[in-house]
C-alpha cells in the first residue's frame, strides 16, 4: 500500500466532504462548481490508480449499481407514526388545552417547525472503526411499521452524510460506539421540479403532478444515477438512540442534528401560547411562496422529553405533536357528470366528473360527492359550476354550487340509481343510514374492491396487486375470493397482460410473504365493518386467534378496549354468515397465519371496575388503564353503582363528585399502585 497515496486520498475526501456540507447543507459554497469537479476528478483518478484504497463512504461511491430485484422491505426500529391534524385556531387551542391537562405540573413549551411536503425516511447509522459513524440503511416510511430499503438511492442525496466524524458525535453529545437513527423528509426543491418537468416535456412524457409525488417516485427509482441527477434534499427532524427519541428534547434534537452535519430547516422556533402558534403560522404562510420548496402546514411538538413521555400516544399518533394544515385551496370548474362506484361493502359512492382544474398544485378532474343526500342538499345539476376544495392530503371535494351571471345553472338533475351499476341487482338503503348499498354477495365490483383492499400496504401489503392486476384476475376468472390469491401460479400470471416471468414471481413472492402478516392484518383484510387498524390490533392482542374471536359473544367482545355494541354487533354479524366462515377456513387451508401473541393478563383484580378522573402525578391515563386491565379489572368511562373504585388525580371533575354521592371508594395514585402490588387490599 502506498502511504503517500493513502494520505492524499483521505485528505481529498475530507476536503470534498467539507465542500459538500457547505454547498448542500449550509448553502454557503466557498468554491465554484468547476473547482469542486476538479477535486472530485482528482479523487476518482487516484482511486482508479489505487483500487485497494476505495472505501464505501468515499464521496465517489455515492452512486453505485442499481438494485437487481427492486427494493427489499425492512422493519422500522419503532413505528413511524402519523400526526393528528388541526385546521383552525379553535382546534389548535383544544389540542393545547388537552396537552396542559395531561402534562399536569410538567413544563409545556412547543418546538415549531415547517411541515415539509415530501417523503418521510429513516436513516440508520452504525458505529465506524474510527470512532465515528457511517450510513447503514435508509428506509421509506412505508406503512409505518415496515418500509422499503432505498439505501442505494439515499446515498446519492448530497445533504445526507455517508459518514460522520467522531468529533461531530462529540459535538452533538452522542456517545461513540453506539448506533443511532435520523428521521426526516426528502423533498424536491421547486427548481429541481421545474427541471424535471422540462426534461419530461422534451421526452414527450406527461408532467409530474407535484414535487411531493416526484420526490416519492424518485426515491423508488431503480436507477441511482437518475436519483442523483434530480437534486433531492434531506431535512432531519428526529434523532433516535436505542429506539428512543433523543431525551434532551426537540429543540436540542435539531441542534444535535445540525452538529452531526445534517441539514435542518432554519424556519423554526419555540412558542408557549396559542397566540404565539398563530403568529408562527401566519409568518410561515406569508413566507410560503419564497421558500423554494413545498410546505403544507406547521408542526408543533412538545419540547420537553419528560412531558412527551407523560403525554404518550394514541393508536396512530403521538399526543405531544400536531400538524396544523394550511387552509384548503379552492377553484371553480364545471360538473360534467356524476359517476357511481361500488365499494367492497357494497356502498354506492357518487363521484363528480369535472372539467380539469388546477387546485393547490394538483390537476383535479374528480371530486367526492359523499352520498345522495349531499347531492340533494346542494341542489346539484349536471352542467353546474361548482367550487372544488383541496386541504392537505384530503380528497378533493365539491363544496358548493356557484350561481351568478358568469356561471349559469346546469341542465338536468341527477337521479341516484335504483340498481347496482356493476351487477344490476336492486340497491337498498337501511333505515338511519345515508348510503345506498348493493347486497348481492356475488357482485363483481365488491370483489374487485375487496381484493384491492386486501392487498393494500396497510392491510396485507401485497405489492403489485394493483387495479390492473386485479381486473385481469377477475376477467380471467382466476379469483373468486381473497383466498384464491394463494393458489395462483406463475403459469397463470405470465399469461396476463404486462406480466413477465420476473413480475409474476415478484407478485407470487409478495403473496407468499403476506401469509405471515398476522391476525390483526387479516382482520382488517376481511373487511368487517368498523374494524380498522386500531380495533384489529386490540382484538388480536385480546383473543390471540381467529377461532377465539369467532367463538366470542357480545359480552366478551365488548370487554376489549374501544369495542362497543356497534362494533361487536358488526363482528358477530360478519362471522354469522356461512360464506364468511368458509372464507376464513379457506385462508387457514392456504396457510395464512391468523394468530397473534395474546396479551398476558392476570386475574388478581378480576371482577372489579375502575373509573379514572383527573391527572395522576406520574401515570398517564393510558398507562393507568393498561396496568389496571393487565391485573384483570375493567376500566369504565362513567361512574355508576357497579363501579368498584374511582382513581382521582389533580383537577378531578364531576366523576369524583358522583363517586362521593354514591359512596364509592376513591383512590389516589399511590393507593392504586399499592392495590396493584397487593390485591388483598381490594374490596371485592
Amino acid at each position: 500500500m502506498s502511504e503517500p497515496a493513502a494520505q492524499k486520498i483521505e485528505k481529498l475526501r475530507e476536503e470534498i466532504r467539507r465542500h459538500e456540507h457547505l454547498y448542500y447543507v449550509l448553502d454557503t459554497p466557498e468554491i465554484s462548481d468547476a473547482q469542486f469537479d476538479a477535486l472530485m476528478n482528482e479523487l476518482k483518478r487516484l482511486e482508479a490508480d489505487h483500487p485497494e484504497l476505495v472505501t464505501p463512504d468515499s464521496p465517489t461511491q455515492r452512486v453505485g449499481g442499481k438494485p437487481a430485484e427492486g427494493f427489499r422491505k425492512a422493519s422500522h426500529s419503532r413505528p413511524m407514526l402519523s400526526l393528528d391534524n388541526a385546521y383552525s385556531a379553535e382546534e389548535l387551542a383544544d389540542w393545547d388545552r388537552r396537552v396542559h391537562e395531561l402534562a399536569g405540573n410538567l413544563p409545556v413549551e412547543y418546538a415549531a417547525e415547517l411541515k415539509l411536503d415530501g417523503l418521510s425516511v429513516a436513516l440508520t447509522y452504525a458505529p465506524a472503526s474510527d470512532g465515528g459513524a457511517r450510513l447503514l440503511m435508509g428506509l421509506t416510511r412505508g406503512d409505518g411499521a415496515t418500509g422499503e430499503d432505498v439505501t442505494t438511492n439515499i446515498r446519492t442525496i448530497r445533504s445526507v452524510p455517508i459518514s460522520i466524524h467522531a468529533d461531530h458525535l462529540q459535538k452533538a453529545r452522542l456517545p461513540q460506539g453506539q448506533g443511532f437513527e435520523v428521521r426526516g423528509e426528502a423533498v424536491m426543491p421547486e427548481a429541481a421540479f421545474e427541471r424535471l418537468n422540462e426534461e419530461r416535456e422534451r421526452q414527450g412524457l406527461p408532467p409530474a403532478v407535484n414535487p411531493r409525488n416526484a420526490a416519492a417516485g424518485t426515491l423508488r427509482t431503480l436507477e441511482p444515477g437518475i436519483v442523483a441527477a434530480r437534486g433531492l434534499v434531506f431535512y432531519g427532524y428526529f434523532l433516535l438512540t436505542s429506539g428512543e427519541y433523543w431525551p434532551q428534547g426537540q429543540t436540542a434534537t435539531l441542534d444535535a442534528l445540525t452538529a452531526l452535519g445534517f441539514r435542518v430547516n432554519p424556519h423554526r422556533g419555540r412558542v408557549r401560547t396559542v397566540d404565539e402558534m398563530i403568529k408562527f403560522i401566519e409568518k410561515a404562510e406569508a413566507d410560503r411562496a419564497t421558500l423554494g420548496y413545498e410546505i403544507d402546514g406547521v408542526v408543533f411538538k412538545v419540547d420537553a422529553y419528560a412531558t412527551q413521555r407523560r403525554l404518550g400516544y394514541t393508536g396512530r399518533a403521538p399526543r405531544w405533536a400536531i400538524a396544523y394544515k394550511f387552509s384548503a385551496q379552492q377553484a371553480i370548474t364545471r360538473l360534467e357528470d356524476i359517476m357511481i362506484t361500488v365499494g367492497r361493502s357494497g356502498k354506492l359512492t357518487p363521484t363528480a366528473m369535472l372539467t380539469p382544474v388546477f387546485v393547490g398544485g394538483v390537476t383535479v378532474s374528480r371530486a367526492t360527492l359523499h352520498n345522495a343526500d349531499f347531492i340533494e342538499r346542494l341542489g346539484l345539476l349536471i352542467g353546474d359550476s361548482v367550487k372544488v376544495e383541496r386541504g392537505g392530503d384530503v380528497i378533493p371535494k365539491v363544496v358548493e354550487v356557484v350561481q351568478d351571471a358568469a356561471h349559469p345553472r346546469g341542465t338536468h338533475k341527477f337521479h341516484f340509481p335504483k340498481n347496482c351499476p356493476a351487477c344490476g341487482n336492486a340497491v337498498v338503503r337501511e333505515e338511519g343510514e345515508a348510503d345506498y348499498r348493493c347486497v348481492n354477495a356475488d357482485c363483481p365490483a365488491k370483489l374487485r374492491e375487496t381484493l384491492l383492499h386486501f392487498g393494500h400496504r396497510e392491510v396485507m401489503n401485497i405489492e403489485g396487486l394493483g387495479e390492473a392486476a386485479v381486473q385481469q384476475l377477475l376477467d380471467r376468472g382466476l379469483v373468486h375470493s381473497v383466498a384464491d390469491l394463494y393458489s395462483l401460479t406463475e403459469e397463470q400470471l405470465v399469461d396476463l397482460e404486462r406480466f413477465a416471468e420476473k413480475s409474476a414471481r415478484t407478485l407470487l413472492n409478495e403473496i407468499e410473504r403476506s401469509r405471515k402478516a398476522g391476525l390483526a392484518r387479516v382482520l382488517m383484510g376481511l373487511g368487517i365493518r368498523f374494524v380498522g387498524e386500531r380495533t384489529a390490533e386490540l382484538l388480536a392482542q385480546e383473543f390471540g386467534s381467529i377461532d377465539a374471536i369467532m367463538a366470542a359473544g357480545a359480552e366478551e367482545l365488548e370487554r376489549v378496549e374501544e369495542v362497543g355494541p356497534r362494533i361487536s354487533e358488526a363482528i358477530l354479524d360478519f362471522f354469522s354468515r356461512p360464506a364468511n366462515r368458509t372464507l376464513v377456513e379457506s385462508l387457514k387451508n392456504a396457510g395464512v397465519d391468523m394468530t397473534a401473541e395474546k396479551k398476558q393478563r392476570s386475574d388478581k383484580l378480576a371482577g372489579l371496575t375502575f373509573v379514572l378522573t383527573g391527572t395522576l402525578p406520574t401515570l398517564t391515563r393510558v398507562e393507568a388503564k393498561q396496568r389496571i386491565e393487565s391485573a384483570g379489572a375493567k376500566v369504565s368511562g362513567s361512574v355508576s353503582k357497579k363501579t368498584s373504585y374511582v382513581v382521582a388525580g389533580e383537577e378531578a371533575g364531576s366523576k369524583l363528585d358522583k363517586a362521593h354521592e354514591l359512596k364509592i371508594p376513591v383512590l389516589d395514585e399511590p393507593g392504586l399502585l399499592q392495590m396493584l402490588e397487593d390485591p388483598s387490599t381490594a374490596q371485592k
